[in-house]
């Protein structure tokens, strides 16, 4: 099946409301819990760059709708305000608060871009000797009735929006050969492609020697 690009989400305040209420509370802490397993060795304190955060609850390139729900989640988190700083850019041509991070995520991210070399460009230059990568993304089912059985499953309950979206967000989705491609494009080779479930690919290593720049000025708890 070949892959057709979703339209831009996030562009309405009713998408933007219909996400931020949803439930996806057991899904994002089964992402913190994987990175955790995957780099157990990272370091206490990090300076974190999350890439398509969204609603910030797995902490942009969404539009400001999205970004405003965001905001209003850190209002409740007052200990957090100081430490998550959200952006709204465009990638790869987005300037950054800092020259790199000690460690860069994203989650289900990928598919929605229409140039997905704009992640892995996005990835080198704010990366360093180092530098976690560790991204999740779907991949993309082997035709539309595997798709639409994988949004019967598992988006029964939600509301019809996110149907739709999770539908389109299938379709939309690499393949693991072309994630694998573009890797090797971006000459990131070296960073390993793991399937983690019926749905879930994982990219995720170290990135190797590379220039070197000063380092930033403040930290970020793991907690």
């Amino acid at each position: 099946m070949r892959r057709i690009p979703e339209p831009e989400l996030m562009d309405s305040d009713e998408q933007a409301r219909a996400y931020a209420a949803a439930d996806f509370s057991e899904a994002h802490q089964s992402y913190v819990t994987l990175f955790h397993k995957t780099f157990p060795d990272r370091p206490a304190r990090a300076t974190v760059l999350d890439l398509g955060c969204g609603a910030a609850d797995v902490v942009i390139r969404f539009a400001a709708p999205m970004l405003k729900y965001a905001r209003k989640a850190l209002q409740g988190r007052p200990n957090l305000v100081r430490r998550i700083k959200l952006v709204q850019a465009f990638i790869p041509e987005a300037r950054l608060p800092r020259k790199t991070y000690d460690a860069i995520l994203s989650s289900n991210f990928l598919h929605h871009l229409h140039e997905p070399a704009a992640l892995w460009q996005t990835i080198r230059r704010y990366s360093k000797r180092g530098t976690l990568v560790f991204v999740t993304d779907l991949f993309r089912p082997p035709n539309r009735a595997a798709a639409k059985r994988l949004v019967e499953k598992y988006a029964t309950d939600e509301p019809a929006i996110l149907q739709r979206d999770f539908l389109n967000s299938l379709l939309a989705s690499f393949t693991v050969e072309e994630v694998r491609e573009q890797l090797i494009q971006a000459r990131l080779g070296h960073l390993r492609i793991e399937v983690i479930s019926d749905r879930h690919v994982m990219i995720f290593g170290r990135m190797q020697p590379g220039d070197l720049v000063q380092r930033p000025d403040s930290q970020f708890d793991w907690g």
